[in-house]
């Protein structure tokens, strides 16, 4: 009997160390999302630009004021516009009295004063003039207020839960703030035009003919190699803030920080955060937006088949080292039957890693393809039958 108890009493020890062993396993797997990095900004984000992936975070969700980074959604919702056709970077942009009393950073604009679209856009991006992008504001919706409903949807629409805005420049207002994941969402959204990348690179400005000279708040540009886009801030109550991305050997990556605290900080806070990205990560690229990838049959159509081509540029970030164990496969959709339009989506490429899948990237039709006429079916059907020429 005693041999039986202390039979038992084993057993239910091996039990508990099992039980806890498993518990530190799982510990050690799970590390918290800031291990391996520190930062001295309240919230932070480093994110694979192509895929969206956050591969490391402190306090991604927190919700703080963002200051003049707010102007990365007034560039993106600018962005939009161009591509959309309702602006050009040729409109003449009327400075309203609105804009004139804008206070902090500005161009000095005047009411009445005109300016082209174009250099209003540089004026935002390069200048973090508040003046200016009230005035586009006003342009694009024919009211700061339309102009932050549209900010919000937007927010909204790329899932951006923690984020809500108040006005277009980042001044301080209540209810007007974001956190770092929400930021890193928005600055990798506008990195997709073209325009945004293009301008916000710009260093040095001549505005008014050179008599007014706009160099970039975003030093890194100069400072850090690699970086080419972004957008800094501050504020007393925001402190010092900063989203930014930088590209390397294929790999692009977005840094967000939020509430530095001294100056220079955001500046310091992001060359770490890129150093610790781009030591352990590499990027696995497959292709550029806009690269046919395949071809689908098409049922029913004037022609019989259509291109498939990437929506995106498709690349994923892995640790390093494991580059080798990336698999790719095309997913495309079975029976495609005409009419078909050129962007529409038609697949998706998957990314998988040890068998595990990372990301999917959307596959759209190359070109439209029309439905055929009875006739013309026909024509095929007695072609393929008897070769009719």
């Amino acid at each position: 009997m005693k041999r039986r108890y202390i039979l038992l009493i084993n057993i239910m020890l091996l039990f508990l160390i099992l039980a806890v062993a498993g518990t530190a396993l799982a510990a050690t797997e799970e590390k918290p999302s800031g291990a391996g990095l520190e930062t001295t900004a309240e919230a932070a984000v480093l994110m694979d630009a192509y895929s969206g992936k956050i591969l490391w975070s402190k306090e991604p969700d927190k919700e703080l004021p963002m200051a003049s980074v707010t102007k990365l959604m007034t560039m993106l919702l600018a962005c939009e516009a161009l591509e959309q056709g309702k602006i050009s970077l040729e409109d003449r942009v009327t400075v309203s009295e609105n804009a004139w009393k804008m206070g902090g950073s500005q161009v000095y604009l005047e009411p009445g004063e005109e300016m082209s679209m174009k250099e209003m856009f540089i004026s935002v991006a390069v200048g973090s003039a508040n003046d200016a992008s009230v005035a586009v504001a006003e342009h694009i919706a024919g009211s700061v207020e339309a102009f932050v409903e549209m900010m919000n949807a937007k927010a909204k629409e790329l899932g951006c839960n923690h984020t809500k805005f108040a006005n277009p420049t980042g001044l301080p207002a209540e209810g007007h703030y974001t956190s770092a994941g929400d930021m890193a969402v928005i600055l990798r959204e506008a990195l997709k035009y073209s325009e945004f990348r293009k301008t916000s690179s710009i260093y040095r400005y001549d505005l008014r003919g050179g008599d007014f000279v706009l160099w970039n708040t975003n030093k890194l540009l100069k400072w850090y190699r690699g970086v080419d886009a972004g957008k800094t801030g501050w504020t007393n109550e925001a402190k010092y803030c900063l989203a930014t991305t930088a590209k390397r050997d294929g790999l692009r990556l977005i840094s967000v920080v939020l509430g530095t605290p001294e100056p220079r900080s955001h500046f310091r806070e992001t060359i770490k955060i890129f150093n610790y990205g781009f030591a352990r990560y590499e990027s696995v690229n497959f292709a550029e937006k806009g690269d046919k990838l395949d071809t689908v049959k098409v049922d029913k159509g004037v022609m019989e088949q259509v291109g498939v081509v990437a929506a995106e540029e498709i690349a994923v970030a892995v640790p390093k080292g494991q580059k080798k164990n990336i698999r790719s496969e095309k997913v495309i959709k079975d029976g495609l039957e005409a009419p078909v339009k050129k962007g529409q989506k038609i697949g998706e490429f998957v990314v998988k890693l040890d068998g595990r899948e990372l990301q999917r990237f959307p596959l759209l039709a190359q070109s439209n393809v029309g439905k055929a006429s009875v006739f013309q079916q026909m024509y095929k059907v007695m072609n393929k039958v008897f070769g009719v020429k």
